[in-house]
């Protein structure tokens, strides 16, 4: 039953996180923000919302472990696996307008995060770092798109269908913030019983189950941008999500309850997430296609690292 439970927690983290994308979306939209600040806030922020459901719900409930290995599970998962399965679908570059810049800030970020890590420790100092770096992040990226040519390409192409009625975007927003928080519950309480019951840390299943789980709807968003021909969008989005995993959850949830480091994230888990964020980073710097073979290297070092989790 606790499988049933931790399935249908990140069921309800899934839709309630784009419920709750969509009806952000529309109301910013009823109320005149631009379309560039919907796309680089509410967007970014919203994918992130089941993560950050996750990370608060786990700090909240004495479950540190699952908080912090949710967000490293996920920053790994973005590059192995959402970055991998599209590249079996199609190939593509990482060569967009701006990347190079992105990709600087993504590592940066990883750095900063992992010398927090280190003494043992997040506290909610260290957390409004965090945030701060991440406003700053986010008024760096609206300054540059607003000089951009390109700076008002359309949110309706990241978020097609996002209500337009007062009704409709009300009832996406109430739905949204219904069931994200009830997935957050049944997903932390499942995975905590399922992790003693396997005699494995919570670490671990943050940073596998969990992560996995949380990291569905960044893959959604890579595999339709891969399918469309936008594959841009796709690394894009992973770059994001890993700079807002860190920032704003991270940020939001030490914050709010600072917590204890496990050892088990210092050992490897930590360099493994930095070494994802660095392959990123070459294969943005030398334009290298991200082709099958790619594909095929990356799927197999996630699945290794799985292995390796579950066995230390």
């Amino acid at each position: 039953m606790e499988f049933f439970w931790l399935a249908l927690g990140l069921a309800l983290l899934v839709f309630g996180g784009d419920a709750l994308v969509k009806g952000a979306v529309g109301l910013a939209e009823k109320l005149g923000i631009p379309t560039l600040i919907i796309g680089l806030t509410i967007v970014a922020f919203g994918t992130s919302a089941p993560e950050l459901f996750i990370s608060i719900k786990a700090a909240l409930g004495g479950a540190p472990g699952i908080a912090i290995g949710n967000v490293i599970g996920s920053n790994i998962a973005n590059v192995l696996l959402v970055m991998g399965i599209p590249a079996m679908i199609a190939a593509s570059r990482c060569d967009d307008t701006g990347i190079g810049r992105n990709m600087a800030v993504m590592i940066g970020f990883t750095l900063i995060f992992i010398a927090m890590l280190l003494d043992g420790n997040l506290t909610r100092f260290e957390g409004m770092v965090l945030i701060a770096l991440l406003l700053l992040f986010i008024g760096d990226q609206i300054r540059t798109a607003r000089k951009s040519k390109s700076a008002a390409a359309a949110v309706s192409e990241e978020v097609p269908d996002h209500p337009t009625s007062n009704l409709l975007i009300a009832g996406y927003l109430i739905g949204g913030l219904a069931l994200l928080p009830l997935g957050a519950e049944l997903t932390v309480n499942a995975a905590t019983i399922i992790a003693k019951s396997w005699g494995v840390s919570d670490a671990v299943i943050g940073l596998t189950i969990v992560a996995i789980g949380t990291s569905l709807p960044e893959l959604a968003t890579s595999v339709m941008a891969t399918i469309r021909g936008t594959s841009s969008l796709a690394i894009g989005n992973v770059v994001g999500s890993n700079i807002f995993n860190i920032g704003s959850i991270m940020g939001i949830a030490t914050v709010i309850s600072p917590m204890d480091v496990d050892p088990h994230f210092l050992t490897h888990d930590v360099w493994v997430m930095l070494g994802c964020a660095i392959i990123v980073a070459i294969l943005a710097h030398w334009k290298m296609k991200i082709g099958k073979r790619v594909g095929v290297a990356m799927l197999s070092a996630y699945a290794i690292y799985i292995g390796v989790a579950f066995s230390f």
